[in-house]
């Protein structure tokens, strides 16, 4: 993002300090647009996205220097669960759809999600969830409510977002937040991580 940021509009390091965990793309991206004085009808606004997934799958070839992998436990639970027949697995995320989508195939996750709801759909978090129960029925998977829904994630904006939807919540701390941020925040469950399958089920079913 912020090399995209300094292709299109000249800035470099626009989002040194900027606060991005369990926010959606486009809410940073507005965020980073009114701090360095760019109108919110700048048409520039619209290059940024197609820009930053470009810059994306070139910098998921690189080694880097920051965490990169899939955290403990998720392809062994994602792979139990998609077995399950009173459980449908669909992609929440902040991210654009594009961006999502490159990110989780690069690491063969993809697959386990055949719908969601993405930052493309609404500039704040917290209107995804009724979005991506919307956009399962409509994927002709099941017909269920907000609160039969779980958000699993790791911060108290993951948590702020089922809770206004009145969505269930299992927080993991294998982001920035710990165990104890993400159950003050409101977490119904609260794991380290996601390497127990047993646990998570018990969690969540």
């Amino acid at each position: 993002m912020t090399l995209a940021f300094e292709e299109v509009f000249g800035v470099r390091d626009a989002f040194r300090g900027a606060a991005m965990a369990g926010r959606t793309d486009a809410w940073i991206l507005g965020d980073a647009a009114a701090l360095h004085g760019i109108p919110p009808d700048s048409p520039d606004l619209s290059r940024f996205r197609d820009v930053y997934l470009r810059f994306l799958a070139s910098e998921l070839q690189q080694p880097g220097t920051g965490r990169k992998g899939i955290m403990p436990g998720v392809r062994d639970l994602l792979d139990t669960l998609v077995q399950r027949d009173d459980v449908y697995l669909a992609l929440l995320t902040g991210n654009y759809e594009a961006g999502a989508r490159t990110k989780l195939e690069y690491f063969d996750l993809w697959r386990y999600f055949k719908c969601g709801a993405f930052g493309d759909d609404a500039p704040k978090r917290n209107g995804l969830v009724s979005k991506a129960v919307a956009r399962v029925a409509a994927c002709g998977g099941p017909l269920f409510s907000n609160r039969d829904a779980i958000v699993i994630g790791d911060t108290p904006l993951d948590i702020e977002c089922a809770a206004h939807c009145g969505a269930r919540s299992l927080g993991v701390a294998t982001g920035n937040h710990t165990v104890d941020q993400l159950r003050d925040a409101g977490a119904g469950a609260v794991l380290p991580d996601l390497s127990n399958t047993a646990e998570v089920l018990a969690a969540i079913l």
